[in-house]
């Protein structure tokens, strides 16, 4: 699924990535623990979160994660946006709950973490 789906399929507005809508993603996570996003996610995904501060980047570049959406309208500060742009990672911010965004992005037809569905 492009990352231009992704955004469609939540109503999200790029905060930074725009330029590259074409990602390939293929599974999501939604979490706010950075370990368990180390120990599920990796390249062509998604992850969902809440959690707005530089861990959340640091773990996407770590583990390979493709892609990070805010839930919940929230939206990190410039730094951490210039951080995420910096490695290439594009940055997305969804009014829907972690609840809403996860379950659009399944019934989509996204794999959860390490291929579950």
């Amino acid at each position: 699924m492009k990352l231009s789906l992704v955004a469609e399929i939540l109503e999200a507005t790029f905060l930074c990535g725009e330029d590259r809508p074409d990602i390939e993603i293929d599974k999501a996570g939604g979490s706010d623990l950075m370990s368990d996003v180390l120990a599920a996610l990796s390249d062509h995904s998604v992850l969902l979160t809440g959690l707005t501060n530089i861990q959340a980047v640091k773990t996407a570049v770590i583990s390979g994660v493709a892609v990070i959406v805010f839930v919940r309208d929230k939206k990190p500060s410039p730094d951490i946006v210039a951080l995420a742009e910096k490695h290439g990672i594009p940055l997305l911010s969804t009014p829907c709950s972690m609840f809403l965004a996860c379950g659009r992005l399944y019934n989509a037809g996204l794999t959860g973490l390490k291929g579950t569905r």
